[in-house]
């Protein structure tokens, strides 16, 4: 259900890109606005619009929300995805600023790359993983606030799934078998969070037919090429005082950062 005429989404839209450009997101929803998450999606796509109409490039999707607990907490019933943009994917050991972002929280997760095209039509298991070009351990990086009431969701559909950018490692094949590795957050040489017993390709591509059907609502399609971050399994960590941020998977290899 849409609350707002289109004049008002685009009046939300324009602020909501302003404001991340000026590195305090999401400050509409300070004055406590009342928005659907239909119509946070509908900022959502229309920021990528604007993105898209200075020069941004989007390079993929990001799967979000994947866990029932985490959807629970922002009042959905499906995960949630949002945009990927050329200017905030960033190599291994680069070099971030804190002061970019508004309380930096990351995720450890696992991004994949396709090798052709995927239509809603194509949407089988196996067809997905007979997709996927390559395997990358990345950390995303969260822009962690929220001013609206609970729960979040719209407030962070509108914001881009909160995401702030990527650091994405090196790209490893994909087996010809299924395998199991562990995940690792690691602040400072200390460990945040771990994951075991994660098996490809089950764990890691359950979530990408929901994506492909979401995303051709708004006639945007997966195509060769993408980058798709297929979904975290917490909640994002700030990571407050701390500066040296990695991310180790026992099959997938390592990924890491330096926030200033």
């Amino acid at each position: 259900m849409n609350n707002f005429s289109t004049k008002e989404i685009e009046k939300f839209s324009n602020k909501i890109l302003e404001d991340y450009d000026n590195k305090i997101p999401g400050l509409i929803f300070k004055e406590k606005q009342k928005i659907t998450n239909e119509d946070a999606l509908l900022i959502q796509s229309n920021v990528a619009k604007l993105r898209k109409k200075r020069g941004e490039e989007i390079i993929g999707y990001k799967i979000g929300c994947v866990s029932k607990d985490t959807q629970k907490k922002m009042g959905f019933n499906q995960p949630a995805c949002g945009y990927l943009w050329k200017n905030e994917l960033h190599k291994s050991e680069t070099i971030l600023n804190k002061k970019d972002y508004t309380n930096p929280a990351m995720e450890a997760e696992f991004g994949v790359t396709l090798n052709r095209d995927i239509k809603p039509e194509d949407t089988s298991f196996d067809y997905i993983l007979e997709s996927i070009q390559g395997i990358y351990p990345l950390i995303e990086i969260h822009n962690l606030i929220f001013y609206g009431h609970e729960p979040y969701g719209a407030e962070l559909l509108a914001n881009n799934a909160i995401h702030a950018g990527v650091i994405l490692g090196a790209e490893s094949k994909v087996p010809e078998i299924k395998i199991e590795t562990n995940l690792k957050l690691i602040y400072d040489k200390e460990i945040v969070d771990t994951w075991t017993d994660k098996i490809w390709p089950f764990d890691m591509l359950s979530e990408i037919e929901w994506l492909v059907k979401e995303r051709a609502k708004n006639n945007n399609f997966l195509k060769k090429g993408n980058l798709i971050l297929t979904g975290a399994y917490g909640f994002p960590v700030p990571i407050n005082e701390k500066k040296l941020i990695q991310v180790t998977s026992s099959a997938f290899g390592d990924v890491e950062a330096t926030f200033n």
